[in-house]
């Protein structure tokens, strides 16, 4: 198994096999329940019927009845069943059925391809994505979501701050094709 955070480089490539790699100790298709818990700062989970929080805010999850949640009932919930768990290293893995599916690397782990300052830069390092999206805001260009799908990679650049500001792996929205 590959470790992924000990070799960036491996998320280049194009052709990826998911089934070799991990993050943090966790592969894809291991159960939840392995992602390391004391890392998990927050949580999403069907148990949650109303979430607050935010920057320099403590969250808080609440129950259809109204009734708050621990963070440990709704790491409980997602990691067996749907969900997804983020931990303190910028770090997400999607749950499925109880199962890791995905992963979401932002943040400093992401300094590693800092060297790329253009999105042409960008497309030289990873290749042609499969499908790319625009993403526009009032006529200016906040970034490109580039899809892979033989990898089953979402590599997202930020038009503004010249820079690669996700990776998501596996089981997201886009990464498997149309």
């Amino acid at each position: 198994m590959i470790e992924i955070l000990d070799n960036l480089d491996i998320l280049s490539r194009p052709d990826l096999d998911l089934t070799t790699v991990a993050m943090s100790g966790t592969a894809l298709g291991a159960p939840a329940t392995s992602v390391p818990r004391r890392s998990i700062v927050q949580a999403q989970s069907s148990v949650v019927a109303r979430y607050c929080g935010g920057t320099d805010t403590d969250s808080e999850y609440y129950a259809t009845d109204g009734r708050q949640l621990t963070l440990d009932e709704v790491v409980n919930h997602a990691a067996q069943s749907d969900g997804f768990l983020y931990c303190t290293d910028k770090l997400t893995y999607k749950v499925r059925a109880g199962t890791v599916v995905g992963f979401a690397i932002y943040g400093p782990h992401l300094s590693h391809f800092a060297h790329l300052t253009s999105y042409e830069e960008l497309l030289v390092a990873f290749g042609r994505p499969d499908r790319t999206h625009e993403d526009e805001a009032y006529g200016d260009l906040m970034g490109y979501d580039n899809y892979y799908w033989g990898a089953r990679k979402h590599v997202r650049w930020d038009a503004w701050d010249h820079r690669i500001s996700l990776i998501s792996l596996g089981a997201f929205e886009g990464n498997t094709g149309p």
